[in-house]
């Protein structure tokens, strides 16, 4: 009996170990850090299809989407933010302990509509009216500062976990080739700069002026022919204006980084892009 007993009690300490564990990285996904990956091209060259980094909950204070979504659809696991903390949302459109955004920084906020985090670079503020003529932000009337920074040359083949091909502005590009796309740096009325791409005239590259609602943020991926964001509006199935308390944290540092279909294949890591900060 006392064999048993101490069988038991090992069986139960082991349970609330696991559960602890699960509390704690729970409540440190919730409060401090969220794990995300870059699964798509829509921020390059600044991030990378297959990047790994922490986005910082702290930086804009806390709504109801700072819970975690958790879906994994391979085992039918499809629980949304919402789900868990939908009682934080109200029509005010407010955060607990919140801070304001700045112009320039890398943002992860869940879509308006779909739910699904999104990672984009923040354009405009509320109040902001946003044109684009021939690729060039035209923020309250003044054109964006753009300078010509040579060409961002990358292998045409499959990247990521999803095998995605990259976009070239040189193509048709066959595989193994250099696919190729215009680089500038562009840099925002704040100082903040960063290198953006083009591929070619495209419908999004000449818009109508947007004027952001209060209360509401417009986004733009830096690899500007190659990203759905605020430029399209939610009911054509883009980003459109994103409401504050949407916003999860900022991106601020690129922890690890692999180029290949799994993080296993060590031979793809991109050693020159652990750690690095996210400008």
């Amino acid at each position: 009996m006392a064999e048993e007993a101490k069988t038991g009690n090992a069986v139960w300490e082991t349970i609330k170990t696991i559960v602890y564990a699960l509390l704690i990285a729970g409540v440190f996904r919730t409060i401090l850090f969220q794990p995300f990956w870059i699964p798509s091209g829509s921020m390059k060259p600044t991030l990378l299809i297959g990047d790994f980094l922490f986005v910082n909950k702290m930086s804009y204070g806390y709504s109801y989407a700072s819970c975690p979504s958790l879906i994994i659809p391979s085992v039918g696991l499809n629980v949304d933010a919402e789900d868990l903390c939908g009682w934080m949302q109200s029509d005010e459109n407010t955060r607990i302990w919140g801070g304001d955004p700045e112009r320039g920084d890398v943002i992860v906020f869940r879509h308006p509509v779909s739910g699904r985090d999104y990672i984009k670079r923040l354009i405009g503020l509320p109040g902001d009216r946003i044109q684009v003529r021939d690729g060039q932000i035209i923020l309250n009337g003044a054109p964006v500062q753009q300078e010509p920074d040579g060409v961002f040359t990358e292998v045409a083949e499959p990247q990521g976990s999803q095998g995605l091909r990259p976009r070239c502005e040189n193509g048709p590009v066959g595989f193994g080739g250099d696919c190729e796309k215009s680089r500038m740096i562009e840099t925002l009325p704040n100082g903040v700069s960063y290198e953006v791409l083009n591929i070619g005239n495209q419908a999004a590259d000449n818009t109508g002026i947007y004027t952001v609602p209060e209360g509401h943020y417009f986004f733009m991926g830096d690899n500007r022919d190659n990203s759905s964001d605020s430029r399209v509006p939610q009911s054509a199935g883009g980003v459109g204006y994103v409401p504050y308390e949407d916003l999860i944290g900022r991106a601020d540092r690129i922890l690890f980084s692999s180029a290949g279909r799994s993080m296993l294949f060590f031979w793809t890591w991109r050693g020159n892009r652990f750690f690095k900060a996210v400008n």
